[in-house]
């Protein structure tokens, strides 16, 4: 028969086991894993763009942009319900942290594109002096921009002017999709190459897109974003 000590000290083990499981699957796992991204409301009104319509943006805002964020925010639940099982393959977890690479860099730089229209195109300031600085001159970066813009054209991407804070200087960044920025490149200026971001105004003339696009750039934000960076 098994005396009263060994069975206590059984007994204790056993508690202190099923305290540190329950312990583990309540423990928070930390806003990493929330799930709690919420699309930004458009700063400006969408009937009010000159030559991008309302159709357009509410679109592009309400399918592609929050779509990324939905995603995203499943994404994050799918990985913290997966940390609790230890015989998870990493083949099966691998495309679920692209996703999420992928997921991301769309809901950053929808952000960010949204958040830089709404203007009259004009810019000023600092960030053209900077712009002057780094290439020759506004003139001269802005059809390298467009250049750059161009040669995605009837595909898929981005092109953002970033700041890299690792060579402190300023660049016009190609992007194939939504996970290739420039490490260490804080973006300024965004433009959305995606043919959703222009099909409905112009449908394969995103030359048009990108015309119409120069003339709402929002340049009090792109300066308050070079102050920021």
């Amino acid at each position: 028969m098994m005396d009263s000590t060994r069975r206590s000290f059984l007994a204790g083990a056993a508690l202190a086991s099923t305290v540190a499981a329950v312990a583990a699957v309540a423990a928070p796992l930390g806003s990493s894993f929330a799930g709690a991204h919420v699309p930004k409301a458009l700063p400006f009104d969408p009937a009010k763009l000159n030559g991008i319509s309302e159709k357009l943006i509410r679109s592009h805002w309400d399918n592609n942009y929050s779509g990324a964020v939905k995603a995203l925010n499943a994404l994050e639940i799918k990985l913290a319900q997966l940390l609790s099982d230890k015989d998870v393959p990493p083949f099966v977890y691998g495309p679920l942290k692209r996703e999420e690479l992928i997921r991301t860099g769309s809901v950053v730089l929808h952000d960010h594109y949204f958040g830089n229209l709404g203007g009259d195109g004009r810019p000023a300031g600092k960030m053209l002096a900077a712009i002057d600085t780094a290439f020759g001159s506004f003139d001269r970066w802005q059809t390298e921009f467009q250049r750059t813009a161009m040669s995605l054209a009837g595909g898929s991407g981005w092109v953002v002017l970033a700041h890299n804070a690792h060579t402190n200087s300023l660049h016009n960044y190609w992007m194939a999709d939504h996970a290739h920025g420039a490490l260490t490149g804080r973006p300024l200026l965004v433009l959305d190459m995606y043919e959703h971001a222009f099909q409905l105004d112009y449908g394969a003339a995103a030359g048009k897109y990108v015309e119409a696009f120069w003339k709402n750039v929002n340049w009090d934000v792109v300066e308050q974003r070079f102050a920021n960076a």
